[in-house]
Formats: C-alpha cells, sequence, structure tokens
C-alpha cells in the first residue's frame, strides 16, 4: 500500500478496477481546509486519460512493475511489436499502452514496464527525445528565423511535427517525446 505522499509520475496504481500510471500529479495545500494531491491518470489497458484527486494520507494501492529494455521490431497495424534486448522474446502492444507511438522508429530502444505479478506489459516509456529526419516540408524562406513562426512538417515516422521556418527536408531535429515538440535542428 502507498500513499499520497508515495505518489510520482509513471507510478502505477489500482483504482477503479483498472490499472493507471500517473503521467502529472500537483500537491495542493490551501490556506483553509485540507491538503490534497490533484492528478493525471492514464489507462494502461484503453489510454484513456481521468483527472482524480485524492485527500492528503489517502491509501493507493500501487502495482510492483519491472522495468526492462526492449527494441521496438515494426507495426503491422493494430498491434506494435517489441523485442527483449536480454533474451531476445518478443511481445505485442497495442497502441494505447503507448505513449507516442507516432515518433517511434524501427529500431529504437524503449522501456517497457511489466506487472510483476502477471508478467503483462502496462506501458512503454520513450527516450526523453530522438533524432528524426524530416521528409515532408514546405521550403524554408530567408530571412523569417526572428519570429517564432512554425510549419508543419512529416518527420520519417509519418508524425506531424510543427518546427521552425528554416527547417528543410532531408534535416535531422530532435523531437521531445512526452509533448511531440521540436526541440533542435542536428547537425550531423
Amino acid at each position: 500500500m502507498a500513499s499520497t505522499s508515495d505518489i510520482r509520475n509513471g507510478l502505477c496504481i489500482k483504482y477503479n478496477h483498472d490499472i493507471y500510471k500517473i503521467i502529472e500529479f500537483l500537491h495542493v495545500k490551501p490556506g483553509k481546509g485540507p491538503a490534497f494531491v490533484r492528478t493525471k491518470l492514464k489507462s494502461v489497458t484503453n489510454g484513456k486519460v481521468i483527472d482524480n484527486t485524492f485527500s492528503a494520507g489517502h491509501k493507493l494501492d500501487d502495482v510492483r512493475v519491472e522495468t526492462h529494455k526492449f527494441q521496438f521490431l515494426y507495426n503491422d497495424g493494430d498491434y506494435y511489436h517489441f523485442m527483449n534486448t536480454e533474451d531476445y522474446t518478443q511481445i505485442q502492444l497495442v497502441e494505447a499502452a503507448l505513449d507516442n507511438p507516432g515518433l517511434m522508429k524501427e529500431g529504437e530502444i524503449v522501456t517497457v514496464i511489466i506487472n510483476s505479478e502477471d508478467n503483462m506489459p502496462l506501458s512503454v516509456e520513450m527516450p526523453a527525445s530522438v533524432i528524426l529526419e524530416v521528409t515532408a516540408t514546405e521550403p524554408g524562406v530567408k530571412g523569417n528565423t526572428a519570429t517564432n513562426a512554425t510549419k508543419p512538417a512529416t518527420v520519417e515516422t509519418g508524425a506531424t511535427v510543427n518546427v521552425p521556418l528554416f527547417i528543410n527536408e532531408g534535416d535531422k531535429i530532435k523531437v521531445e517525446t512526452e509533448k511531440g515538440t521540436y526541440k533542435e535542428r542536428v547537425k550531423e
């Protein structure tokens, strides 16, 4: 059993007959009344995100988890296939278990969180940022780099990311995986 003081990003808990992963939390101590914790929970079974507030000291039923490194192999439309880098066993996960599947390219090493009670994969954590090549975007206009204007660009995985105007096709960019936003251009 865990309490609200143990809440952190990535903690998996049992709540409403489902397993949820905490993706955001905020401890609130108002001037009047008891303290509470405001959380955003993501279901690991269907990907639905809910908001919930726990009063301070509330007991949570946490889920014991293990983390393992897996390599992303391919996506066949319905499932994403991964291979364990230690023993080469393969698993398949539905898209709802992934945080940002559009930014994952084949061969990417990710961390898979597995429920240690029944060995079921719960969710996939990607690296903080990934380097992707821009495959399609409007041509850049010289002199428009002083403003914060952006344009959509399609990267090699098929995802669309808003990038500054000076980014061209063939450029490699670093993308923050949590928000799916452009971070910087990568020099070869």
